[in-house]
């Protein structure tokens, strides 16, 4: 009886994969791979039969429960197969569906965690997600359900929207609807992690003029404290303290 482990390559380029994951996808006798993978990592496993078994967002493609009728068979016939997923497995990659699967065969898994596609586009924007004082909580949020209804709200001091590139107007819509001002900041990555990741920053009120841009690409995008651009909230403070300053030097006027 096999062993099925559960990859998350990352988000972009194939040298995100964690030290962990390659190492196990070099022993794999046959890949299960997502359409996001860099193909460049079937050189860390050349030995292996790849299979692509990706869907990219509602364009079709192999079907979950194909997916794991594959996992079962394969399973049961190979000592390692590597389930091989973009982004880190356990966000938005359906990993409760699979390993639910494996655990029905009867066979061993194993799951290691990835970077996801929030962590790229910050680190791409050098915007962090969180800050000291003004973002102290993360919402990961996929912006379509399988049924096609947008979901967004405010629950968080930043919002991270996967899967929302076709929608930017909407959500700007319908985020503006649940509270958020129509100047929050906002920050839009499409294919992050990659060398030819592209960003673009708006008001949510604005959002909808980068849907050109973005456009057919993988697309996160960041609203709230996480997409405040760093150099303005530096800004921002130095004007604070000045203000504060000037206020302080009125008052011991007045007082004199």
């Amino acid at each position: 009886m096999g062993r099925v482990v559960f990859i998350g390559a990352g988000p972009g380029a194939a040298d995100l994969i964690t030290v962990r994951g390659a190492r196990l996808l070099g022993q794999a006798d046959l890949v299960l791979s997502d359409a996001l993978v860099d193909g460049s990592l079937r050189e860390l496993a050349p030995q292996a039969r790849w299979i692509e078994v990706g869907k990219r967002g509602f364009r079709g493609g192999v079907t979950q429960e194909t997916i794991n009728a594959l996992l079962r068979r394969y399973g049961c016939a190979h000592t390692l197969v590597v389930r091989l997923k973009g982004g880190d497995s356990s966000i938005f990659g359906r990993l409760e569906e699979e390993l639910r699967a494996v655990a029905a065969a009867g066979l061993c898994a194993e799951v290691v965690p990835g970077v996801t596609a929030a962590s790229a586009a910050a680190a791409d924007t050098r915007r962090p997600l969180t800050r000291r004082g003004s973002g102290r909580s993360v919402s990961l949020t996929t912006a379509m359900t399988r049924e096609g209804a947008l979901h967004a709200g405010r629950s968080a001091d930043t919002e991270v929207f996967y899967m929302a590139g076709r929608q930017l107007a909407s959500l700007s819509r319908k985020l503006i609807a649940s509270g958020w001002p129509s100047i929050a900041p906002v920050s839009v990555v499409s294919r992050a992690g990659c060398a030819d990741s592209l960003q673009s920053e708006h008001l949510l009120a604005d959002l909808g003029q980068a849907a050109m841009l973005h456009m057919n690409r993988p697309t996160v995008v960041i609203v709230g404290a996480g997409a405040t651009n760093v150099g303005c909230t530096h800004a921002v403070a130095r004007q604070s303290a000045v203000s504060e300053g000037a206020k302080h030097h009125e008052s011991l006027l007045e007082s004199d």
